[in-house]
């Protein structure tokens, strides 16, 4: 998926993302720039350093991992 934050993954994106993630049972990581992070994890997220239009992988696994990556999906391409 494509970010669509018109900041890019900032601070307080980032804190938004980490909440959005952490609604969610399944381990949900985000990889980006060949790096792959914990998404419940601020500080992992802080690391990829991510800017508008550029791509990620979302994965999950776990019981909810189909709409925890739906939400994470939603988050990052319509944030304003």
């Amino acid at each position: 998926m494509t970010i669509g934050i018109p900041a890019g993954l900032e601070a307080r994106p980032v804190a938004m993302l980490v909440q959005v993630a952490s609604q969610y049972e399944s381990s949900i990581y985000i990889e980006g720039d060949s790096k792959k992070v914990n998404a419940k994890s601020i500080m992992g997220m802080m690391t990829l350093g991510l800017n508008e239009g550029e791509a990620v992988l979302v994965t999950a696994n776990g019981q909810d991992e189909e709409r925890a990556v739906a939400a994470i999906e939603q988050y990052l391409s319509n944030a304003s």
